[in-house]
């Protein structure tokens, strides 16, 4: 008796789908990208004998700057009182502005469809436009003194904050929202209610951090004639008064590690959370005292049906706890360094009523835009070196980073000092405003795109290395204890699980870098750095503002496209 055995059903086993259309796109995006970056290192000609020479005229330099000549005490303070002033209120400004823009970007919030497109643009603009040209042009409409900078500032920063603004209301949780809405709420009960609540942490830090750039900035804004640090760094470079210029340059970066380290301890106070990361203001922030719990005060607990008159009377009648006292003195406090930033910047508040009849006289001098007597070659061929400055910057940057980067995470660190250490050098990094590096770097040198890339690469290396770090920390620890499970190395960890789930933030922060960096070169043509900066910087000082408005409107749409093809990557990585 023979058996027949079943035959086996054998499948084939499914071919896996190759990658879809917009990842390619991304890919040869990227690879164009990297590859341009190669491209422009190799054309601003950084070679052996650049550096060789550069440090041989270190000596001299140093010869001419030291010792430093600070200013007398009641000048540097105004001064100092000057510049925060001119920061806070254009931040502070450019905050109030953002909320409404942020409301009609956001896809959860606004009004109708049309207007997403028309606040995301506007955000684009204002990022695209240097607040440095913007101060050349309010100058034009104001009296000379803190206002023009205020306003360029403020108009300058909303690029940035109502973009974080309404990325925060994108992800906001809807439920309580909703629950609002169930009530019968109005809109702006809706907002402040359910929305306002949930986003105001992401907004008081993201204004904090725009602050701390602004401070940076504010070099620039003395080379539009605004008051403060900066001019008074512009008057002693321009005077050849170097041991002067110096002295300031070091009080503008004293002023930013401090202020690095005040908006950390500021925010944790503010938001009621210590701070998990390891920054000398967070460490700092972390060994505060907090306020501790009032004992007579009862946790919040849900209160039945029966008792809920009973809660709502309790609410109206909160008692004065410690956590009410230190909140409302929190509150008293900002209100209070508002006003003084307020009466220190010596803005002339009045000019805001009386500049409405020199519109016409600005819209004269600005439009139609010319480029006459340049050509669209000339225009073209200074384009084209701010992007390869950029690039070339960015690209030091990420190799840079790349190394001290995973030092400060505490996840890829081979120790607590290492990654103390490192935490400590990107910030020392980052404080340092590039106009002011690239300045020294081109008074050292003699060098000038060379020089702007070099400034911006170094800054960058505090930026984009804070960023690695952090993104390597917000990794899922469950694949990294998978890999460590079965036998896994310290390095196959990093590299296996840790580095490779960080990879599309690394590629957003880079891509993000690069579109700050065409900015930053645009406008380290003041110090003769190269590119359309140079043109853009030359046409305010013989006032052919037509020219500037042709050069900006240029650099509106390149910033356009970066934006678009970091969109593009970024869609692709998710």
């Amino acid at each position: 008796m023979s058996t027949t055995l079943p035959s086996l059903d054998v499948r084939r086993v499914p071919r896996r789908p190759g990658p879809s259309k917009a990842s390619v796109v991304a890919g040869v995006l990227a690879a164009g990208l990297l590859v341009f970056a190669v491209w422009s290192l190799a054309q601003i000609g950084f070679t052996a004998e650049t550096f060789t020479e550069s440090v041989d005229k270190v000596g001299p330099f140093l010869d001419r700057v030291l010792p430093l000549r600070f200013p007398p005490m009641a000048e540097l303070v105004r001064s100092i009182g000057i510049t925060l002033g001119v920061v806070l209120c254009g931040t502070v400004l450019s905050a109030l502005i953002s909320m409404p823009i942020a409301y009609i970007s956001a896809r959860n919030t606004s009004p109708a469809p049309w207007l997403i497109p028309i606040g995301r643009a506007v955000g684009v603009i204002a990022r695209a436009v240097p607040d440095v040209v913007l101060a050349m042009l309010f100058v034009l409409l104001f009296t000379l003194g803190s206002l023009p900078g205020i306003l360029a500032i403020a108009l300058h920063s909303i690029g940035m904050i109502s973009k974080l603004f309404a990325d925060a209301i994108e992800q906001i949780d809807e439920g309580p929202r909703q629950a609002i809405r169930a009530t019968g709420a109005s809109r702006a009960q809706e907002f402040w209610s359910g929305i306002f609540p949930q986003v105001l942490p992401s907004w008081i830090a993201t204004t904090l951090h725009r602050a701390d750039i602004n401070l940076r900035g504010s070099v620039l804004l003395g080379y539009a004639g605004i008051i403060g640090l900066g001019y008074d760094l512009r008057l002693a470079l321009e005077s050849l008064s170097y041991r002067r210029a110096m002295a300031f340059a070091l009080v503008i970066f004293g002023l930013c590690v401090v202020f690095e380290i005040v908006s950390t301890v500021i925010r944790a106070r503010l938001l009621g959370s210590a701070p998990a990361g390891q920054s000398l203001g967070a460490r700092l922030a972390r060994r505060l005292p907090r306020a501790p719990r009032d004992p007579g005060e009862a946790p919040a607990v849900p209160h039945p049906q029966a008792d809920r008159a009973a809660a709502v009377a309790a609410a109206m009648r909160r008692p004065w706890s410690r956590d009410r006292i230190a909140s409302t003195a929190s509150i008293t406090a900002a209100v209070v360094v508002i006003a003084a930033a307020v009466i220190g910047s010596e803005a002339k508040w009045l000019d805001l009523f009386s500049f409405w009849g020199q519109i016409p006289f600005l819209l004269e001098r600005t439009w139609p835009p010319s480029i006459e007597p340049r050509t669209w070659t000339n225009v073209f061929d200074a384009l084209l070196v701010t992007l390869e400055i950029a690039a070339a910057a960015t690209l030091l940057s990420l190799v840079f980073s790349l190394l001290i980067g995973p030092l400060a995470a505490r996840n890829a660190a081979p120790g607590g000092v290492v990654r103390a250490l490192a935490r400590l050098l990107l910030l020392v990094i980052r404080s340092v405003p590039e106009l002011i590096l690239a300045i020294v770097l081109i008074i050292i040198t003699g060098l000038g795109p060379q020089a702007g890339t070099i400034a911006l690469a170094f800054v960058g290396v505090g930026l984009l290395g804070k960023l690695i770090a952090d993104s390597l920390e917000e990794t899922p620890a469950g694949p990294q204890l998978a890999v460590r499970s079965v036998g896994g190395t310290r390095t196959q960890v990093f590299f296996s699980a840790t580095a490779r789930l960080s990879v599309p933030a690394l590629v957003g922060h880079t891509l993000y870098l690069f579109d700050s960096n065409i900015r930053s070169a645009t406008v380290l043509g003041i110090v003769a750095a190269g590119g359309i900066g140079y043109y853009l910087i030359d046409a305010t000082r013989v006032s052919r503002y037509d020219q500037v408005t042709a050069f900006v409107i240029v650099l509106v749409l390149v910033v356009l496209v970066v934006e678009g093809i970091s969109m593009v990557i970024r869609r692709a990585l998710r």
